[in-house]
């Protein structure tokens, strides 16, 4: 087994699948030189594998951290770069003790620490600079984590997947006792920057942009027709906000100090028939970029649906949304188990066995 690439790990949240799974759909369903595709690409994952495996990449997402992450990924920089970006932004960096915008804020970082997020949140042009974009990422990877065990977390104590709510986090610190460690974040990222360094980028680069995967023919022109593989992800159907649950990295990236539930309506949505015509229409956003025989692999799970729902649900929106293709089941699908929640040393909940499975339909276009 390769070693993996320590770019696939810069910034851990919940929804995400393994790089072996992508590997394994890019082996079976591409050649070199074939462009992949992800709708709901998240932190990358499918675009990242498919550019160390010579394929053409890109991918959209509409969450900031999520596009934030996955364009580092996909257009990283050079290592010295990034070490002379760290070196200019500390130089220009106040040294202050500062205040938050609400006692969260005071109680999840050290006063000198929290200056100096807020300068990197003032200055890292993550939207435009390749460079910021990567130190922006690594920064949201390193905000909030269990830094009792790591000196690489910038936070009190927090899960390193997801924002724990700010009343909740403050009474959990004070009646564990906790409080916020000294941490530089200018020498934090160096580390970062030397570990993620260890293996090179990828020799080629892809595409990431933040919008909806609705609107994707729109924004990705250039790839219509080019698409020979999908392999994505799409929300669950009533499992999480996504806004709501990586409140605190959205905050980094310009976004307001507190968690703000349905910020994005289809983060959660808790309804079958919303949800399913919400995939109909993505597919059919979808439907412009892939090739004229093309292969959409999507892992889905949801509580309240079993597996074959889960099968007839995709199978009748992909069909829907591309009349003028034939799309055909290659298999029934296979089912495995969610690993918990790393959160649940913050939230004890009763544990709950919980599946996802995985489908893929060939979708060929038929002749005019």
């Amino acid at each position: 087994m390769s070693k993996r690439h320590p770019f696939h790990s810069i910034c851990p949240y919940f929804a995400m699948f393994p790089e072996e799974f992508v590997a394994e759909q890019l082996l079976r369903h591409t050649t070199l030189g074939d462009t992949v595709f992800d709708p709901f690409c998240g932190r990358g994952t499918t675009v990242f594998e498919s550019l160390l495996h010579g394929r053409r990449a890109a991918g959209s997402d509409i969450n900031p951290v999520a596009a934030c992450i996955a364009g580092a990924k996909a257009d990283a920089p050079s290592f010295p770069d990034l070490l002379v970006r760290i070196d200019q932004l500390e130089g220009a960096a106040p040294d202050t003790l500062a205040e938050g915008p609400s006692v969260f804020f005071d109680a999840c970082f050290a006063p000198r620490t929290l200056g100096q997020i807020l300068y990197l949140r003032d200055n890292l042009d993550w939207q435009n600079d390749p460079v910021d974009r990567f130190l922006a990422a690594m920064t949201l990877g390193a905000l909030h984590g269990e830094s009792h065990r790591s000196k690489l977390y910038l936070s009190n104590r927090m899960p390193r997947t997801i924002s724990t709510k700010p009343d909740y986090s403050v009474r959990w610190w004070a009646e564990k006792g906790l409080t916020a460690p000294e941490r530089n974040a200018f020498e934090v990222l160096r580390k970062l920057a030397a570990f993620r360094y260890q293996m090179p980028p990828a020799a080629t680069r892809g595409l990431v942009k933040q919008g909806d995967a609705r609107e994707v023919s729109t924004q990705f022109d250039a790839l219509k027709g080019a698409v020979k593989l999908v392999v994505t992800s799409p929300p669950y159907l009533d499992t999480t906000d996504y806004a709501e649950d990586q409140w605190l990295r959205l905050w980094f990236l310009g976004g307001p100090a507190r968690p703000i539930a349905r910020q994005h309506k289809d983060d959660r949505i808790t309804q079958a028939p919303i949800y399913w015509r919400f995939l109909e229409e993505s597919w059919a956003g979808l439907q412009p970029l892939l090739s004229d025989e093309a292969v959409v692999v999507v892992r889905i799970g949801g509580g309240s649906l079993t597996k074959e729902d889960l099968f007839g649900g995709l199978f009748r929106t992909l069909s829907s949304a591309m009349p003028d293709s034939n799309v055909k089941a290659m298999s029934t699908g296979t089912t495995s188990n969610i690993r918990p929640r790393e959160t649940s040393a913050f939230r004890p909940t009763a544990a709950k066995d919980r599946v996802e499975h995985d489908f893929t339909f060939e979708v060929v276009r038929r002749a005019a």
